[in-house]
């Protein structure tokens, strides 16, 4: 049953990833020109947030105390406003090569995090696990590295405390997240975020001109929505339920190669060696960190051990 879990977890990282990978482009396309980003936030919130708790209703109904509502409210500040806010404020003025280059330091902040916060090991498998999946999407990222200059020293700071943010999300609410249904714990984190957002976000919001978007502009803004936000996050607590923060931010590692991977079918992109070579890096990445071994799994080692050494002792 473990072992299901666990595959559901990785299966539900990889599709929420691949959906992510798109969304980079995507986004881009509608920054600065159709959308601002405070715009285009608010979207997400505002419309991921009405699905979540439509889908709540459909589901068994859960109490949570007032203790763990104030978790989720400061999960939505760090996994939800906070990550999408500097984000998409930061893509803007940032090429999406330079925005995928700044989250291949995901997993290493993680990694980090996990260390200082939940004293989980940091093993040479578990760095090497890493260094292999960077040096995939690095390889990836740089193969098709055109028009980096347009990026501005705004923008990649707040990139990376977008991914800062994330990371303390993954490492500090894993018990929460692993406690109730993942539409109760999304419905809570989008609200809280919508009504922060929605002071920050109205000006820019009100000022857009809706009437006068194409309806290619709504269909990719009802991607972002509806794919980028509602699905992606309702995946990622199933991964986080069972698989290890540093593990699951190595799954960021694919979004440079879907991105490829859908440059390549729209005929804007060639498929060469690195396509190949980078996609064996990241999976290997990804399966020479799950091969690392937990603080539980340490302790669990050394107890039998300890075991073992005592019967052995009783039996000279």
């Amino acid at each position: 049953m473990r072992i299901i879990k666990r595959s559901s977890g990785h299966v539900a990282l990889l599709i929420a990833n691949i959906i992510f990978g798109l969304n980079m482009a995507v986004s881009r396309s509608l920054l600065p020109d159709m959308l601002q980003p405070l715009s285009l936030h608010l979207f997400r919130v505002a419309g991921a947030a009405l699905l979540f708790w439509i889908a709540s209703v459909f589901i068994k109904k859960a109490r949570i105390p007032f203790k763990d509502i104030i978790k989720l409210f400061l999960a939505g500040m760090l996994g939800v406003l906070i990550n999408q806010l500097s984000f998409i404020i930061g893509l803007s003025t940032t090429s999406p090569v330079t925005a995928s280059l700044i989250t291949t330091l995901l997993p290493v902040i993680t990694m980090i995090l996990s260390f200082l916060i939940l004293s989980e090991p940091i093993s040479w498998l578990k760095v090497t696990g890493v260094a292999v999946g960077a040096s995939g999407a690095l390889l990836l990222i740089m193969a098709n590295a055109e028009g980096t200059g347009d990026s501005s020293l705004h923008g990649i700071l707040l990139i990376l405390f977008s991914s800062f943010s994330y990371a303390l999300y993954l490492t500090l609410f894993k018990k929460l997240i692993a406690t109730y249904h993942p539409v109760h714990i999304m419905k809570w984190m989008f609200l809280f975020s919508l009504i922060i957002s929605i002071p920050l976000c109205y000006t820019a919001f009100i000022d857009t001109p809706f009437s006068q978007l194409p309806t290619d502009a709504w269909l990719r803004i009802g991607y972002v929505v509806v794919f980028a936000t509602f699905i992606a996050y309702l995946l990622i607590p199933v991964g986080q339920k069972t698989i290890r923060p540093t593990t699951l931010s190595m799954y960021n590692y694919l979004q440079p190669f879907v991105a490829s991977v859908v440059a390549i079918a729209i005929g804007m992109g060639s498929f060469g060696y690195e396509n190949i070579l980078s996609a064996i890096l990241v999976f290997s990445g990804v399966y020479i960190v799950t091969q690392s071994k937990s603080k539980i799994q340490l302790e669990m080692q050394r107890r039998r051990k300890n075991i073992e050494k005592i019967r052995k002792a009783k039996a000279a």
